[in-house]
C-alpha cells in the first residue's frame, strides 16, 4: 500500500487497463496531448499512442456516439466528458442508445463502455459547470452509476467499470482530485454495487456518496466530541444500489441522514428514503433527514455558493435534529 491522490488512481486503473486488453481505448476533448483538462491522462498519449488516446472535437453527441457505436464492434471505450453538464447534449446517445441496445437486441450485443466525467459544485465554476445529475442516469434502466470517495475506491471501481458489460455512468468530483489516500499495487478491482461502512457509530447513521462522504466523516468527527457515534455509509455505486449495509446500519442506530449535493427534490436521497421505509421502517424512531442542495442553481458567487452547498454543519444540525426525534420544520 502506498499514498497517491484520487486523480493518480484514476490514471493508474486506465494504464493497468490499456496494458491488460488491447480493446481498451480512450477518446474525450483534450485528453490526448493536453493530458486532460484536470491531468488525468498525462502521458498516456505517449505511452500508447493516438489510435488508442483519441483527442475528439469539441461535440459530446458525438464522443459518447463514437464510444456506443466502437462497443458494438468489440471495443471497450473510455469516454471523457469534461463537465457532467455537458453530457446533457448527448443524452439521446447516453439515454435512447447505450443504455437499451443490449435489451432491444435481445442480449445478442452489449455496449462494454464507460462515461467519464466529473461535477459538483465547490471550485466557482457556476450554475452550468456545478451540477450534480446522478439521479437522472439512476433513473434508467440499462445504466450503471458509479461515484466514488476516495483513491482507493475510485481505482477500483474504475477497473472494473472497464471491465462490465454494460454501459457505465462514472462520476468524479473536482473536489477529489487532489484527495489522498492509501491505493494497493495489485491489480484490485472492486465489485459494483457493493456499498461500505467507512466509519461504524452506535446513534445515527449517515448515509452519502462521492465528495459528501467526506463531509460525513468529517461531521461525524465533530459529532464524537458531543458524545454521539455516526456511521457513515458510502455507496459507492448509486445503480446497482446497494441498500443492505444502510439497513443494516439502522437496524442498530435507529435514525438516519441522507446526503448528498445534488437538488433535494426528485434527488437519489428520495429513493434512499424510500427503500429504507420499505425495507427498515420498523427500526425507524425518527423521521428520515435530508441534507441536499436547495432547489436553485449553483452560485457563482463565493459566499452564495458555500451557502447553498452542504457541508459539515448543515449534516450536524440535521443529525441533532433527528437525535431529538423531531423533523426539521419547513
Amino acid at each position: 500500500m502506498r499514498t497517491i491522490t484520487y486523480l493518480e488512481a484514476i490514471r493508474e486503473a486506465l494504464i493497468e487497463e490499456m496494458q491488460r486488453d488491447e480493446r481498451v481505448f480512450l477518446l474525450g476533448e483534450d485528453i490526448g496531448i493536453l493530458g486532460g483538462a484536470f491531468g488525468q491522462t498525462k502521458g498516456l498519449l505517449e505511452m500508447f499512442g493516438e489510435q488508442r488516446v483519441r483527442d475528439t472535437p469539441i461535440s459530446e453527441a458525438a464522443i459518447v456516439g463514437a464510444a456506443v457505436g466502437a462497443s458494438l464492434l468489440g471495443m471497450r471505450p473510455v469516454a471523457e466528458i469534461m463537465f457532467n453538464d455537458f453530457a446533457t447534449i448527448a443524452m439521446d446517445q447516453i439515454i435512447n442508445q447505450a443504455a437499451k441496445i443490449r435489451f432491444l437486441s435481445g442480449g445478442q450485443v452489449s455496449v462494454p463502455m464507460v462515461l467519464r466525467m466529473q461535477g459538483g459544485a465547490g471550485k466557482r465554476k457556476g450554475a452550468q459547470h456545478s451540477q450534480s445529475l446522478e439521479a437522472i442516469y439512476c433513473h434508467i434502466p440499462g445504466l450503471k452509476v458509479v461515484a466514488p470517495s476516495t483513491p482507493h475506491d475510485v481505482k477500483g471501481l474504475l477497473k472494473a467499470s472497464i471491465r462490465d458489460d454494460n454501459p457505465v455512468i462514472f462520476l468524479e468530483h473536482s473536489n477529489l482530485y487532489s484527495r489522498k489516500g492509501s491505493v494497493s499495487e495489485k491489480d484490485e478491482a472492486i465489485e459494483l454495487g457493493v456499498s461500505e461502512v467507512k466509519r461504524v457509530g452506535r446513534d445515527v447513521t449517515i448515509v452519502a456518496y462521492s465528495f459528501m462522504v467526506e463531509k460525513a466523516l468529517a461531521a461525524a468527527e465533530a459529532l464524537s466530541g458531543q458524545n454521539l457515534e455516526a456511521e457513515v455509509v458510502d455507496l459507492r455505486t448509486l445503480k446497482p444500489l446497494d441498500i443492505k449495509p444502510v439497513v443494516q446500519s439502522i437496524q442498530k442506530t435507529n435514525r438516519v441522514v441522507i446526503v448528498h449535493e445534488a437538488c433535494l427534490t426528485c434527488g437519489l436521497g428520495g429513493e434512499i428514503s424510500a427503500r429504507i421505509v420499505e425495507q427498515a421502517f420498523d427500526y425507524l424512531d425518527a423521521p428520515i433527514r435530508r441534507v441536499g442542495l436547495p432547489d436553485v442553481p449553483v452560485p457563482y458567487a463565493k459566499s452564495l455558493e458555500d451557502f447553498v452547498v452542504p457541508n459539515e454543519t448543515t449534516i450536524m444540525e440535521a443529525v441533532l435534529d433527528v437525535m431529538k426525534g423531531a423533523p426539521k420544520p419547513a
